[in-house]
């Protein structure tokens, strides 16, 4: 079992930033992608980023390329999202998640943490 928790959500102005974190814990070794989704209230949830355990890719929904980076940690079996010049329309729960196939298959990840919040407003 893979248990995945999120952190660093909170209240943000339009323009704004947070780093999101996401701490990976249990059975690991078979994980090769990390991703974050995200969903607003009334939508479906929406692809957000992925990046691979073991390779230097990273893959960006439209809405968001330009302005979030993931990255990752190994070591700290960590993955973070940096999200910068934050609109009203990204408010919402980001989930992360791991997949044990390829990062750009949004469809893979099985495993997911509980969300942090994140509102932009002013």
């Amino acid at each position: 079992q893979v248990h995945l928790v999120e952190s660093g959500g909170g209240l943000v102005q339009p323009g704004g930033s947070l780093r999101l974190s996401c701490a990976a814990s249990g059975s690991i070794f078979s994980i090769q992608a990390m991703g974050w989704f995200r969903q607003a209230p009334g939508t479906e949830r929406e692809f957000v980023a992925a990046i691979a355990v073991y390779e230097s890719r990273t893959y960006y929904g439209d809405s968001v390329k330009g302005r979030f980076t993931i990255s990752r940690d190994n070591a700290k079996n960590t993955v973070y999202l940096q999200t910068n010049s934050l609109k009203p329309e990204d408010t919402a729960i980001y989930y992360c998640a791991a997949s044990k196939g390829a990062a750009h298959d949004t469809g893979s990840y099985y495993y997911w943490g509980q969300g942090t919040q994140v509102t932009v407003s002013s």
